[in-house]
């Protein structure tokens, strides 16, 4: 990373950690963009140099985390079965899970407020919608003959589902960062536990 992206590294992270500490003190609707900026010591425009509203700033992590498991999908192995493959992507988003947004604090409060804030929630599932579509569109591609766009969908579905539960449970619940990705790796091994058997014949093109 070169010195200009480090730079607009920190200031990501100034903006968040400032946000991260107002919604606690002084409530998600009192906390204007303004405020945030200012109390990262930056101007309202940086800001929006980074993040369009508030409620992609809660959400700062989710592009990175989905583009890490479609690079997982689109760089597969000849003959992998599709539940090993989507496995493999789901391990590699939760653990960007656990670096970034537990690790962070944002993961905690971001679920606290999907559950408290409707535009929160409304901006969550237009993201979760988009990442759902994204991943089962790869994952057809990859197994043409075997996965048709309702089977793909189906089987990210469930997983990503499965996946969202265990974290929302377990975050609500305070666990901790190493907790709740254990908790999500195996809700994803849940979900894909009957894909082997309905699809044994899921490997690419």
């Amino acid at each position: 990373m070169g010195l200009r992206e480090r730079k607009k590294q920190r200031t990501r992270e100034a903006l968040i950690a400032a946000a991260l500490e107002l919604f606690e003190s002084e409530g998600y609707e009192r906390t204007t963009v303004a405020r945030i900026a200012a109390d990262a010591d930056v101007s309202t425009r940086t800001f929006f140099l980074h993040f369009p509203t508030k409620e992609d700033l809660l959400l700062a992590d989710t592009e990175e985390r989905v583009a890490a498991g479609l690079r997982i999908v689109e760089d597969r192995p000849p003959g992998e079965h599709a539940a090993d493959l989507l496995l493999r992507a789901v391990d590699e988003m939760i653990a960007h899970v656990g670096d970034t947004g537990l690790a962070s604090g944002l993961a905690y409060t971001r679920v606290r407020l999907i559950l408290s804030v409707p535009e929160v929630r409304a901006r969550m599932l237009q993201r979760l919608a988009d990442a759902q579509t994204a991943i089962a569109d790869a994952l057809g591609k990859a197994y043409p003959g075997t996965l048709d766009p309702v089977a793909a969908a189906a089987v990210v579905g469930a997983v990503v589902g499965a996946v969202t539960a265990a974290a929302i449970v377990t975050v609500q619940r305070a666990d901790p960062p190493e907790q709740v990705v254990a908790a999500m790796r195996r809700a994803a091994e849940i979900a894909l536990s009957d894909i082997r058997g309905a699809y044994p014949e899921a490997r690419p093109a």
